[in-house]
């Protein structure tokens, strides 16, 4: 079994976020960047398919230098080897599309990605991959095995679940329940200076979307505190000052 899995290059969950230029552009100064949490999960589940020789993982990063050594993570973590597209992620689109274009001639069994990145929370990836390369895509799993070449794939659903099964390729993003996040050894570290990393460059791919303007959420407001046993004063505020009775 030939797994890729698609990882991003987020910036830490406690990261402060602020943004450049009038506001058009993220400012990456002193922030630390990790592994997309989601993608970890991803990763953590096709390492779990291929272990005892059954397979190979391949992790894809669309992204600039400065992303190898988030890159060098994910081949720590487990991965076999890693692939590099060498060009700064527009959007989705693009993303998805450079994806693609490397994975339409290597017949990979199955491609793996979060349910969406952190940075975004777009949940677009997987399904563009899909459509790009004519397979099945399922979004948000939250279980996947296979027997033989079929697999079976849950997601979570109103009121309960659904389970289906894949037999042929096919594109899933994994939320959490898919596997747990794998924490690198040190043998895996030392390992992963030696894995390979291929480079390759873009493809052109027309521009369908474009960023503006970043905007901030509003501060929080201040807050009042009434005591349990004054009902009265709390009606009379809700009333009065928030409008909302």
């Amino acid at each position: 079994m030939k797994i890729l899995v698609c990882i991003s290059n987020v910036p830490d969950t406690t990261t402060k976020i602020t943004f450049t230029n009038d506001n058009t552009e993220f400012n990456t100064s002193g922030v630390q960047y990790i592994v997309n949490p989601y993608d970890e999960i991803a990763l953590s589940r096709a390492i779990e398919l291929t272990e005892g020789g059954k397979g190979t993982v391949t992790v894809i990063n669309v992204g600039e230098a400065a992303n190898d050594p988030t890159i060098r993570k994910a081949l720590a973590i487990g991965a076999d080897d890693a692939v590099r597209v060498n060009a700064a992620p527009r959007d989705a689109y693009f993303v998805a599309k450079q994806i693609a274009e490397y994975a339409k001639d290597k017949d990979f069994n199955v491609i793996l990605t979060g349910r969406e990145s952190i940075d975004y929370n777009g949940n677009q990836v997987a399904a563009m991959v899909g459509e790009f390369l004519d397979i099945p895509s399922v979004s948000i799993i939250k279980k996947l095995t296979f027997d033989g070449d079929t697999a079976t794939i849950e997601r979570e659903i109103e009121g309960g679940k659904e389970v289906l099964t894949v037999s042929g390729k096919f594109v899933a993003s994994c939320a959490e329940g898919v596997a747990e996040p794998k924490i690198p050894n040190m043998r895996g570290i030392m390992s992963a200076r030696t894995k390979p990393l291929t480079v390759v460059e873009a493809v052109a791919v027309e521009e369908v979307s474009k960023v503006t303007k970043y905007e901030t959420p509003a501060p929080r407001g201040t807050v009042k505190l009434i005591p349990a046993d004054q009902t009265e004063q709390l009606i009379n505020l809700l009333h009065s000052e928030a409008k909302v009775i």
